[in-house]
């Protein structure tokens, strides 16, 4: 995809500059949330084993729920957990094509999940094994793996603690 450059990217950083001094709140002047957190994020797949197994059994999301979603008969609606009651849905819907991913406005960039140093590595070793590609340590970035799932779902391990980003807390520690 290309990038801006020169005066265009000029204009973007400027633009990024006004809007952090126009809505960024810190400390005391930051108005606390409505939510609770994410209850879950529900994706499409296209089998639903396939999903599971990739899920549960290569990643270590244990596997909560497994039921015919309600608005379509014959769909399944199954869950995992992701940790601190936060939970990774999927859906599949039999007879329906589904195009590949693709990145566009109101999709997925990536789902970024938070990993301890134990859990980043044995991922990193299990697709290592398996032959699975990722990006992120050949970037220069340690502290991510970029992968997809086997329905296309972008997704980040990231060995960063919950609420901090780039070393900088962000939102009040869970952990």
């Amino acid at each position: 995809m290309p990038q801006p450059e020169g005066a265009a990217l000029e204009a973007v950083r400027a633009r990024r500059e006004e809007l952090r001094a126009r809505y960024l709140r810190e400390g005391q002047d930051r108005p606390v949330t409505i939510a609770r957190g994410i209850h879950h994020i529900a994706f499409v797949c296209r089998d639903v084993e396939e999903t599971i197994r990739f899920h549960q059994e290569f990643l270590g999301f244990p596997l909560v729920e497994i039921v015919e979603n309600r608005d379509y008969r014959g769909s399944t609606h199954f869950f995992f957990d992701i940790g601190h009651g936060n939970l990774l849905g999927f859906f599949d819907f039999p007879g329906h094509d589904h195009p590949p991913f693709a990145e566009t406005v109101g999709g997925v960039q990536h789902l970024a999940l938070s990993v301890g140093d134990e859990q980043y590595e044995s991922a990193r070793k299990a697709l290592d094994e398996a032959g699975v590609e990722y990006a992120g340590p050949d970037r220069g970035v340690e502290e991510s793996l970029y992968l997809h799932d086997p329905n296309g779902v972008p997704m980040e391990l990231y060995r960063e603690r919950l609420g901090v980003f780039d070393g900088t807390m962000i939102v009040e520690n869970v952990d």
